[in-house]
C-alpha cells in the first residue's frame, strides 16, 4: 500500500483522479475509514476521472448510485455504494448487490467493511484523519 497525505477536499478528489488512471471496467474497490475521511470525495475524482456528468455524492440513504462513464469514447457504468447503514449479510442479499458485479462496471463501495463476507475488492483503499482537522491518509 502507498501511503498519501491530503491537505484539502481539492487534494482527496486528484488522489482519486489519480488512483481512476490504474482502473478498468470489472474493478471492485473497497474504500474504509470513519465518517468524514474522505470517501466520497475521493469517489468525485474518481467519477471525473471518467467524465461522469452527473452530481456525485454519498448514497447514504439509496445504498447506491448509479453513474454512466466514460473513457475513450466508450461508455459504462459506475456503481457507487454506500454501506454505512447495512448490518447483515442478508441485508446484502436482499438488495441484490451481487447483481451490480459484472465485467462492464466498475463498483466503488463505501463501508467495505460491513460486507468483508460478501464482496472481494480487487483494490482496497483506507482513509484516516491525519494531524489536523484537514489533513486525511489515504492508503491504496
Amino acid at each position: 500500500m502507498s501511503k498519501h497525505i491530503s491537505k484539502s477536499e481539492s487534494d482527496t478528489i486528484n488522489l482519486g483522479m489519480k488512483f481512476a488512471s490504474s482502473l478498468s471496467q470489472g474493478d471492485i474497490i473497497g474504500l474504509s475509514g470513519d465518517l468524514g475521511t474522505g470517501k466520497t470525495h475521493f469517489v468525485k475524482g474518481i467519477c471525473e476521472y471518467f467524465n461522469v456528468v452527473d452530481n456525485v455524492n454519498s448514497p447514504t440513504f439509496l445504498i447506491v448510485n448509479e453513474y454512466s462513464a466514460m473513457k475513450d469514447n466508450h461508455f459504462f457504468e459506475i456503481y457507487h455504494f454506500d454501506l454505512y447503514r447495512i448490518k447483515t449479510t442478508n441485508e446484502l442479499i436482499n438488495l441484490g448487490l451481487d447483481n451490480y458485479f459484472n465485467k462492464n462496471a466498475i463498483v466503488l463501495v463505501e463501508w467495505i467493511e460491513n460486507a468483508e463476507n460478501f464482496i472481494s475488492p480487487n483494490y482496497f483503499v483506507k482513509f484516516s484523519h491525519g494531524a489536523d482537522e484537514n489533513e486525511r491518509i489515504i492508503e491504496f
